[in-house]
């Protein structure tokens, strides 16, 4: 059954009125004639530049209409009530996660293991601070997934020393996230080559 739909007149135009998890989830629906926009920058909004960026798939500085709808398509999935959404809350309770199927599973236990790293295992709900708290945590960890590789995160001494040779031969080394020079694979290509 299609979602019914509330409209405002605002500026002398018909606009959707977004007030509830249903309709938020329920965008895909909506015939896009009837968007006021089908794609917004992810900066100089007053909405989180991060989260809009996670939202931009194809990473071209905007959220189209696509992957808005895919967002909202997959939030749908993971969460047993979607009005949770429409509070405006900047936490959710870990209890809102639906984790019937795998990839509520597996957001209920990233969120658990992002907490417990936070020193907040016993944590109910996990906010937005709590995620930017855990990614700089994790940006400073040795290996931190970005895939330049600094002399510190060598497990031996005979591995470092080849880290720090490659690293004597690039000319512009990349920055691993926690600010360290390091070798990704563009730069060992040229060093093994």
């Amino acid at each position: 059954m299609a979602h019914r739909w509330k409209f405002a007149r605002v500026g002398g135009f018909d606009q959707v009125q977004l007030r509830t998890g249903q309709d938020l989830v329920s965008i895909g629906e909506l015939d896009q004639k009837l968007w006021v926009a089908l794609a917004c920058p992810i900066k100089g909004l007053e909405l989180d530049e991060r989260t809009l960026s996670l939202i931009d798939t194809d990473k071209d500085g905007r959220v189209r209409a696509s992957e808005l709808i895919a967002a909202t398509k997959w939030v749908a999935e993971v969460l047993k009530d979607v009005d949770v959404l429409a509070k405006g809350s900047v936490s959710l309770a870990l209890s809102a996660i639906d984790d019937e199927e795998d990839e509520g599973k597996l957001l209920l236990k990233s969120a658990k293991k992002i907490l417990k790293s936070l020193g907040k295992p016993d944590a109910k709900e996990i906010s937005v601070a709590d995620m930017k708290d855990a990614i700089g945590a994790f940006e400073k960890e040795k290996l931190n997934g970005d895939g330049v590789v600094p002399p510190e995160t060598a497990e031996d001494a005979t591995l470092k020393k080849v880290v720090e040779d490659g690293l004597s031969c690039t000319a512009a080394p990349p920055k691993d996230k926690s600010g360290k020079d390091g070798l990704d694979e563009a730069a060992t290509k040229d060093f093994f080559e």
